[in-house]
């Protein structure tokens, strides 16, 4: 009867430990955020007073790595804060949610990608690090999967991760803007202006320039 490898089940097991104890703790966030009373956060945010958007985004990267879509995270920070002040806010807590996210997938799962690298997911993966920080810019701009999954995943590639903070910047931004300007009309309607959904439209031009141009890569060898 033939016996393991140890060279070979060690890292396996590691691996299925690792991704374990990864999705065990994005239960809990999404446990946990299931639990908030979401109708008590804009009278704790005003308690707090300028400890308030530390707060929010605090909890905004929680929920994203969460995997709660950012673009009702996006709003909230519109509604609580304004439009300027909340987008920067949602900006803020969506970097730090995907730096937290790639350096937690990267712990968990580059290692068992590498061994599995072959075909066309080697080639996604070699697509993704030549083209750097535009791939992540084209990545965000699209609503491919939510925010938190995909700095899972991008920890697993090979990309790096200067490339990957400043592009998921860049990328983050026209929505950061967009929808917290929708926020804030929300609770000042009388205050809404082609100003106010200017970012919005600009964001979606951004985002089917985007679309646009992953459709040329992907016919790219």
């Amino acid at each position: 009867m033939a016996t393991p490898d140890p060279a070979t089940s060690d890292p396996r097991r590691r691996a299925l430990v690792r991704a374990g104890v990864l999705a065990l703790g994005i239960g809990a966030l999404a446990l946990a955020a299931s639990r908030t009373p979401l109708d008590s956060i804009p009278g704790l945010v005003r308690e707090l007073g300028a400890l308030g958007p530390l707060a929010a985004v605090t909890a905004g990267a929680a929920l994203l790595m969460a995997l709660v879509p950012r673009t009702a995270i996006s709003l909230a920070c519109g509604l609580l804060f304004g439009a300027l002040a909340g987008a920067g806010v949602a900006l803020i807590a969506a970097v730090s949610a995907a730096s937290a996210t790639f350096w937690l997938g990267r712990w968990a799962g580059r290692a068992a990608m590498q061994r599995r690298l072959q075909g066309r997911l080697a080639r996604l993966d070699s697509w993704l690090a030549h083209r750097g920080t535009l791939a992540v810019v084209v990545v965000r701009l699209l609503p491919i999967a939510p925010f938190g999954l995909i700095g899972y995943a991008y920890g697993t590639s090979a990309t790096r991760f200067r490339h990957y903070l400043l592009g998921t910047a860049i990328g983050g931004t026209p929505s950061s803007f967009a929808y917290a300007a929708i926020g804030a009309a929300v609770v000042s309607p009388g205050g809404a202006s082609l100003l106010t959904y200017l970012p919005a439209g600009l964001g979606l031009l951004v985002t089917a320039g985007a679309a646009i141009y992953w459709k040329r890569a992907a016919r790219t060898p």
